[in-house]
């Protein structure tokens, strides 16, 4: 299982807001490309990078950040936020990023995301971002009257290589993962899934560690490993002695 530790840009810093608001913001390092060679130089085997402006604008903010980042870790990378047509998405994989997540789009204009899907194929992922079940969308300020059970089997059929699933009322909160709901979406697809939101201590990767044999690829932490209630590195040990 993969810990992906999340490197969020805002105003060009490395930032985490609380339940996806955008007046929620806690700024913990002036100097996202630093922040990613730290946490490479802790162990990380993935980046996962959200372009927070991006999201909320819907069209590029931070790419030329995002391209030092690439420039100056070695691991792969993981980018969302603001990724809404096929220019975009192939600039970014230019830049250097590994895999794309794709949010607002997929839901929205699902030809579309079916052609980027064929245009980089193994590429292209899914952000599934849900609060009690419900689908949000636009840096999550929108409801798409959608729930997750709709959209997996058609967004799977159209060539999603992983989905990534947050629950929005964990996010942010340290409050533990939504084991129920993240079984539940395993259950929906036969693609990995990452699970965001929620993890604040090191007993939350022990409680979702068993839903690897499910298909959950890894999960996301942000705020806990910034204010310290979780320390990436032990988390990290603790994973490789399980494997």
């Amino acid at each position: 299982m993969i810990i992906f530790p999340a490197i969020d840009i805002k105003g060009g810093q490395c930032v985490r807001l609380r339940q996806g608001l955008e007046n929620e913001v806690t700024v913990f390092s002036p100097d996202p490309v630093a922040m990613a060679e730290h946490w490479e130089r802790l162990g990380a085997q993935w980046l996962h990078l959200v372009d927070l402006d991006g999201a909320f604008s819907g069209e590029p903010v931070n790419r030329e950040l995002i391209r030092s980042i690439c420039d100056r870790v070695q691991i792969p990378v993981q980018l969302g936020g603001g990724i809404r047509d096929i220019s975009t998405a192939r600039a970014y994989l230019d830049a250097g990023v590994e895999r794309l997540i794709i949010g607002t789009m997929a839901l929205e204009d699902k030809s579309l995301f079916a052609d980027m899907c064929v245009e980089f194929p193994g590429k292209t992922g899914v952000s599934l971002d849900a609060r009690d079940g419900r689908l949000k969308s636009r840096g999550w300020v929108a409801d798409t009257g959608m729930k997750v059970e709709d959209v997996v089997p058609v967004l799977e059929n159209f060539g999603a290589s992983f989905f990534v699933y947050t629950d929005i009322s964990r996010d942010g909160m340290q409050s533990g993962v939504n084991t129920d709901a993240m079984e539940k979406m395993l259950r929906l697809t036969s693609k990995p899934v990452i699970a965001a939101g929620g993890v604040s201590v090191l007993e939350d990767i022990m409680q979702i560690y068993p839903l690897a044999s499910m298909g959950l690829e890894g999960t996301i932490t942000g705020r806990a490993i910034y204010s310290g209630s979780l320390d990436f590195k032990t988390a990290l040990e603790w994973v490789q002695q399980q494997q």
